[in-house]
């Protein structure tokens, strides 16, 4: 095994063992056109002297997929701890709930109408969720440089039926873009992954490495995620980086957010590796 394969295989492990619950696949409605994958994510506001977590809970996705009224969220065992009534959610007036955050390309949803559907078919939801220890900083994404990276994007694929949305990890690269320091998917995007959290295992020193999730994955040139971007000669997708996204939505409208939940700090994710 090659050191390349085991850093990849260390990497993987960890998102998904952590990370695998953090993600839901969704759609327009009848019409199997429009898939996207979005992700938990908690915006820690404060923490105290004991350990206790204050934070406001949102879905994250790229805005361009968000632009009808009628969506189906898939639902998969391992979302809730008790049995689920149905195998998707379906969720009216969908753009409305979403709240754009600025020109980044990154929607938001606060997550109180998802708990609420949840509660009338008398379930909850049991997920994971992008934290703020995990979500990259600004010296995190410094630390990328210019060349190229290794990345993870944790996505649901349509499938060859486009009703499958199986969960995957697909690998690939981000390289700086030029503009403004942003970043680009540098690799093949399987149609239904666009809206989903790109990571990245940061090194330290001697074989340890620290994963962080970049930021997410936007549609490629024109809005179009079809079937077989990133190949060579298709568009790249853009990266929205989670520096910029954290500050983006602690400058929304306080009625704009969904309320703060709170529970105990979560201890930050470090994961070591050998090469």
């Amino acid at each position: 095994m090659s050191e390349q394969t085991a850093d990849h295989n260390s990497i993987i492990d960890a998102i998904v063992s952590n990370s695998g619950r953090c993600t839901l696949p969704y759609q327009q409605a009848h019409r199997g056109e429009a898939f996207g994958t979005a992700f938990w994510f908690n915006d820690l506001l404060s923490e105290d002297d004991d350990g206790n977590a204050t934070y406001r809970q949102y879905l994250l996705t790229a805005g361009a997929l968000t632009r009808y009224d009628l969506a189906e969220i898939r639902l998969r065992p391992g979302l809730s701890e008790s049995a689920m009534s149905a195998g998707a959610l379906m969720m009216l007036r969908f753009q409305e709930g979403w709240i754009p955050l600025g020109d980044s390309g990154v929607s938001v949803l606060p997550t109180d109408v998802l708990h609420a559907l949840a509660r009338r078919k008398k379930w909850a939801w049991a997920t994971d969720e992008i934290t703020d220890g995990m979500a990259a900083t600004a010296e995190d994404v410094a630390r990328l440089g210019d060349a190229p990276v290794a990345a993870y994007v944790l996505g649901h694929d349509v499938g060859p039926d486009r009703t499958q949305r199986e969960q995957a990890v697909i690998v690939g690269k981000v390289v700086r873009s030029g503009d403004h320091g942003g970043f680009v998917w540098d690799g093949r995007v399987p149609q239904g992954c666009a809206g989903a959290p790109v990571f990245v295992g940061l090194q330290l020193e001697g074989s340890r490495f620290k994963l962080v999730c970049l930021g997410v994955l936007l549609p490629g040139e024109g809005g179009n995620e079809g079937g077989n971007e990133g190949d060579g000669d298709g568009p790249r997708h853009p990266v929205a980086t989670f520096d910029r996204i954290r500050i983006a939505v602690r400058g929304l409208p306080e009625a704009s957010a969904s309320g703060a939940g709170t529970a105990p700090a979560a201890k930050s994710r470090w994961w070591h590796g050998r090469r």
